[in-house]
């Protein structure tokens, strides 16, 4: 359990770092940049509402709730892979791609130690 909880955390602080990375290296007028703090504020708390439901998930130990939460984790996972080609078309973006790389392999990660745990009830025949 404690092990689902750390990697999902673990890609929450990415996914708050890769925000971070990008409004420091603004590409255009309607993107997230430090000179509008509130909308920087805004995007790190949708961050955060969206990691809600998998940290919550991490904690239980049911093998419906375990698939469930590697399934949103996914998810998580074709959002990073979808962020890494933005990164290498704009030039000062090459911090962005490395930072989500590093999500995107966590995130894997992530789902593959969520799968992998054992639910913990044998089932008996």
């Amino acid at each position: 359990m404690f092990k689902r909880f750390l990697m999902v955390f673990l890609t929450l602080i990415i996914a708050v770092a890769a925000v971070l990375l990008a409004a420091k290296h603004p590409t255009g007028p309607n993107t997230v940049s430090f000179d509008e703090p509130a909308g920087l504020w805004i995007s790190i708390g949708m961050i955060i509402a969206l990691f809600l439901p998998p940290l919550i998930l991490s904690l239980f130990t049911n093998r419906i709730v375990i698939i469930l939460s590697a399934v949103y984790q996914a998810f998580v996972v074709i959002a990073f892979l979808g962020i890494i080609p933005i990164g290498f078309l704009f030039p000062n973006n090459l911090g962005v791609s490395i930072i989500v790389v590093l999500g995107a392999l966590v995130s894997i990660a992530s789902v593959v130690v969520t799968l992998k745990t054992n639910s913990g009830k044998a089932v008996k025949f």
